[in-house]
């Protein structure tokens, strides 16, 4: 994962945003239970009156409640209010939402401090308690009905009969009313909370409250408010969408940037060590799959502890005593996710190898496909294609099975969950010690830590197999280097073109034995040095250590009396032309091929270098001419015609050396001959070297350079070496007469 936090960094910024932004979306997401719950607490149980201790009450109600208060919390309520006369031009200020108070004399709250309004409530709701309690007992000593009735409840009670019995309660001691205080404050807050409530709510009756609306204006302004919140939560969503989206775009455009330029630097000893099917796969799925996890990760990997945390404070607050539920619920998510996922990740590093494996069969099968007909394997490469396909189905479907079984199991907690919470709440309702709406909320709280560990499951299916791909793509970008650039490269001041060969000898990595051994000899400008051997002699490896696809084991290869190894790639390869055995062509035309040699060459030196590659012939018959497509690896032209265009694009570049690796063996005879002919004019001031398997190709070299086993048996020209070297003897005569050699 180290990786993925390296190409993250850049990002911090934006990130730290879209955290904020989460962190103001979790908000407003926890928020919304809050505001239901208001609304069916307060809104539709307490008819919108949100406040105990109320605005205002007549002169009998506060009397009668002042009544039940000890002296301490009588006198703390007395001043928390102010009394204003019928029909003063005070009263004019309440005369809406109060109209009654233009006839009755009332006292109006002026407390405004939050601690100690909450005080005042407590005060009132505990008076109104004490209250209701003080009316049972008298009603129950009685034996008559002039006790208040809490189990049909009060809403409808006439508030003059209350008031009736001002005179009478008033001239009892306050020792009377001593036993019903005890009850009240002994007894739930909730449940004389809920008596505060209703005797706000006669109060608010007697002087004349529309309280219809009252209750409709606080449920639409509640209600308004969870639209304003829904639909901020959803710009926020949307928000943190746009960052996270961009941001792993950038990330994952930029780690395809930096893989393939790692694997442009690569020579050719690193390619050995990884499939051209696996650098692909890393470069695309491994790539898709970490820019997914961003995608998601940001989204949901960083909102779900917010929401986590967040929704367990909020359900605490609601209710300790069912917290409970919440850890039930917790242990089981997390028993689900850690069992599957035992299971799973283990299955998702063997995909990814899959999907190497898959690749690499295909891209066998495209690509030899020719080869495949000619034999009649299509068969066996069917079956062969059928085998790793179907390995990858399984272990594809498998963790798909697995994941999926995830999603109904969550579902299945949370359903229980519900029930649980539904079961021992409607039991603290019952017993006045939960409100519905707190239960409701609770439950929303709940839904909401379980969704957050959702989105943590969700996260599980994408972070293991991101996972490996981070490894895998961490692999080739980790790779170290075999040929490197000098930290003080050498320029060559005068470019001539001598190439110098000094006690060279070669070892692929991990082979014991070298492939070349004790190599010397100088290729010079104006001639023509040629190698030639059997096969597996290590022609083409001596070759490719020129431009430094391989290094040295030992010795020294030098340019112009410089060492390869202190000039930098970029500047030894400018100074040489090379022709691959294969002749590789890329997707475009003829023109841009050629100019793939040097890009600013001029259509006069294009024309000059098809000439002098015998390619000016089958071009000019082609109806574009230059402009003519080539398909992608030149699979619309002939082997012949490849490689002509593959010399062209070398030729173009008009470098000091030329190296030809076997690079006419597509052609035939007078091609070959025409074509030596014209490069001899071409070349007259460079290094050619060339490497050949047949010895008409080479016969007037300046120098031919025999191997065998990886040792020079010969050096000189092809009559010297017919007189002195066994093996360009046994060459010559395997492929020539003995006219053709006089």
């Amino acid at each position: 994962m180290k990786v993925i936090m390296k190409y993250l960094k850049p990002f911090a910024g934006t990130i730290l945003i879209s955290l904020l932004i989460l962190f103001g979306q979790a908000i407003g997401e926890l928020s919304l239970p809050n505001l239901m719950s208001d609304i069916v607490n307060t809104g539709i149980q307490n008819g919108g009156v949100e406040q105990e201790a109320p605005e205002a009450l007549s002169t009998d109600g506060f009397a009668l409640m002042t009544l039940f208060m000890d002296t301490e919390d009588k006198e703390t309520f007395q001043k928390s209010y102010t009394l204003i006369e019928g029909g003063a031009a005070e009263a004019e200020a309440y005369t809406e939402e109060f109209p009654e108070s233009q006839e009755t004399d009332l006292y109006v709250l002026d407390e405004t401090d939050p601690d100690r309004l909450s005080s005042l409530e407590s005060i009132f709701s505990k008076a109104s308690y004490s209250f209701v309690t003080f009316m049972k007992e008298m009603g129950a000593q009685q034996g008559n009905a002039a006790a208040v009735d809490t189990e049909s409840g009060f809403e409808n009670v006439d508030m003059d009969q209350l008031y009736a019995l001002l005179p009478q309660l008033q001239q009892l001691p306050q020792e009377a009313f001593a036993e019903s205080r005890d009850v009240a404050d002994a007894a739930e807050p909730m449940l004389y909370s809920q008596i505060g409530i209703l005797f706000t709510k006669l109060f608010y009756e007697e002087l004349g409250m529309d309280m219809d609306a009252l209750q409709n204006r606080y449920i639409m302004t509640k209600g308004a408010q969870m639209l304003a919140i829904a639909l901020a939560v959803s710009v926020a969503s949307v928000a943190v969408a746009y960052f996270s989206s961009r941001i792993a775009a950038k990330v994952s455009g930029k780690m395809r940037r930096d893989v393939f330029a790692k694997v442009e630097s690569f020579s050719n000893a690193e390619f050995d060590n990884f499939s051209t099917a696996s650098l692909i796969t890393r470069t695309t799925n491994d790539v898709q799959q970490i820019q997914q996890l961003i995608t998601i990760g940001i989204r949901m990997l960083c909102y779900a502890p917010i929401l986590a945390t967040g929704g367990l404070i909020m359900a605490i607050d609601k209710s300790v005593s069912l917290a409970w539920t919440i850890v039930v619920a917790v242990v089981a998510l997390v028993g689900v996710m850690m069992t599957i996922m035992s299971i799973a990740l283990p299955k998702f590093k063997v995909l990814q190898s899959l999907t190497d494996k898959l690749n690499l069969v295909s891209r066998e099968n495209l690509s030899g496909m020719m080869v495949i007909r000619a034999f009649g394997n299509e068969k066996f490469e069917e079956n062969r294609f059928n085998d790793a396909n179907e390995e990858y189905t399984y272990t594809n479907r498998f963790v798909q099975r697995l994941m999926a079984f995830m999603m109904p199991a969550m579902t299945i907690i949370m359903n229980g969950v519900s029930l649980l919470i539904i079961w021992f709440g409607s039991k603290q309702v019952a017993d006045s010690a939960m409100q519905i709406g707190d239960m409701m909320a609770y439950i929303q709280y709940v839904m909401q830590i379980i969704m957050a560990f959702l989105m943590i499951s969700m996260m599980f299916i994408f972070l293991p197999r991101a996972s490996v791909s981070a490894v895998r793509i961490g692999e080739v970008l980790d790779t170290d280097l075999s040929i490197l650039d000098p930290i003080e490269p050498q320029k060559i001041d005068q470019r001539k073109g001598v190439v110098t060969f000094k006690n060279v000898s070669y070892h692929y990595p991990k082979a014991s034995e070298n492939v070349l051994k004790d190599i010397s000899f100088t290729a010079k400008p104006g001639e023509t040095t040629a190698i030639i051997g059997s096969t597996g002699s290590g022609k083409s490896t001596m070759i490719n250590l020129i431009p430094r696809f391989y290094d040295v084991s030992e010795g020294a290869i030098e340019i112009d009396g410089v060492d390869i190894r202190k000039m930098t790639q970029a500047d030894l390869r400018r100074n040489i032309g090379y022709v691959p055995q294969k002749g590789m062509l890329f997707s475009g035309d003829i023109a841009s091929n050629v100019l793939y040699g040097k890009d600013d060459a001029s259509t006069e030196d294009i024309m000059k270098a098809l000439e002098v590659a015998q390619a000016e012939g089958f071009i000019s018959a082609m109806e574009d001419g230059i402009e003519t497509a080539i398909a992608q690896g030149g699979g619309n032209v002939s082997g012949g015609q490849k490689q002509r265009l593959a010399i062209a694009r070398a030729l173009v570049k008009k470098a000091p050396i030329y190296i030809f690796d076997d690079s006419f063996s597509a052609l035939d005879f007078k091609t070959d001959a025409a074509l030596r002919s014209a490069l001899t004019g071409y070349t007259d001031n460079a290094t050619v070297v060339i490497v050949a398997q047949r010895i008409s190709t080479i016969m007037d070299a300046e120098q031919i350079v025999v191997l065998d086993k990886g040792k020079i048996v010969g050096i000189g020209t092809h009559d010297a070496l017919m007189k002195n070297c066994e093996t360009y003897q046994e060459i010559a005569k395997s492929q020539l007469s003995e006219e053709e050699l006089a």
